[in-house]
C-alpha cells in the first residue's frame, strides 16, 4: 500500500522554520502562519483520533512530518508507524518515534494511546512559535519550585521565536491561545491532555486570555 501526496512546495515545518538563516528575516514564517499551521495540524489529527473507525494513532508527529503548502496549509506525512487502535487490545507497542516529540510515559508504559499524539503536536506546535525546541521551557513548566504565574511571566515575555517582532492585536491573543494549548498538551500525566478534538476547536476560534488552569 502506498500513501501518494501532492508536492508540497514549502517542505517540511523543520525547513521552513531553520532552513533560512537568521539574517533573512523577510523568508522567516509570519506569526499568522504559523498559527494557520499548527490549527490545520490540529485538525489533521483530530480527524484521525476521533473520525476514523478504528481510531489512527500517528506515533511520530514531528516537525519533519509536517508538510507545508505554498499558503502554508499544513499536511502530515510519514504513517510508517502509525497504529489503528483496538479496543479490544491493550496496544502495547516498542518505542518509536523521534526523539524530543515522543510522550514521556511510552519510557516506562509502552502502551500506545491517542494522548501520546497530544503530547507530541504540543512539543511541535511550542517549537513552530519559539523558533526551537521546547524542551528547556517543559522542564521549567513542570518544575514545583515554579509558580504558575512565573511561568505564564517567562511564557509572555521570553520564549516566543526572537528573530520576529512580538506579535500584536488580534494575532498577539491567537499565539498566546496557542502556547497555551500546546502547554496543556504536553502535561506529564496524559490522563491530563485535552483531546484532538478540544484543541482543534480552541484553535479555530481563536480565543485569548484563558487561564492555563481552566484549559
Amino acid at each position: 500500500m502506498y500513501l501518494v501526496y501532492e508536492y508540497a512546495t514549502r517542505g517540511s515545518l523543520a525547513k521552513a522554520l531553520y532552513g533560512n538563516s537568521e539574517s533573512n528575516v523577510e523568508n522567516l514564517i509570519d506569526w499568522d502562519a504559523r498559527v494557520r499551521i499548527v490549527q490545520g495540524l490540529a485538525h489533521a489529527i483530530s480527524y484521525l483520533h476521533h473520525d476514523c473507525s478504528p481510531p489512527i494513532v500517528h506515533r511520530d508527529i514531528s516537525l519533519n512530518n509536517v508538510l507545508l503548502e505554498g499558503d502554508f496549509v499544513s499536511r502530515l506525512s510519514d504513517f510508517g508507524i502509525a497504529r489503528l487502535l483496538n479496543p479490544d487490545s491493550s496496544n502495547w507497542t516498542g518505542v518509536a518515534g523521534s526523539y524530543g516529540y515522543m510522550a514521556p510515559e511510552l519510557a516506562f508504559t509502552m502502551r500506545v494511546t491517542e494522548k501520546c499524539d497530544v503530547y507530541s503536536f504540543g512539543v511541535v506546535a511550542l517549537e513552530t512559535m519559539m523558533g526551537r525546541h521546547p524542551g528547556e521551557l517543559l522542564d521549567a513548566v513542570s518544575a514545583p519550585s515554579k509558580a504558575l504565574v512565573d511561568n505564564e511571566e517567562l511564557l509572555l515575555k521570553d520564549v516566543l521565536d526572537q528573530r520576529l517582532l512580538p506579535p500584536t492585536g488580534g494575532i498577539s491573543a491567537a499565539v498566546d491561545t496557542v502556547m497555551r494549548i500546546a502547554l496543556c498538551c504536553t502535561k506529564a500525566s496524559p490522563e491530563l491532555r485535552p483531546t484532538m478534538r478540544y484543541v482543534a476547536q480552541q484553535l479555530s476560534v481563536r480565543t485569548g486570555g484563558a487561564s492555563l488552569l481552566d484549559l
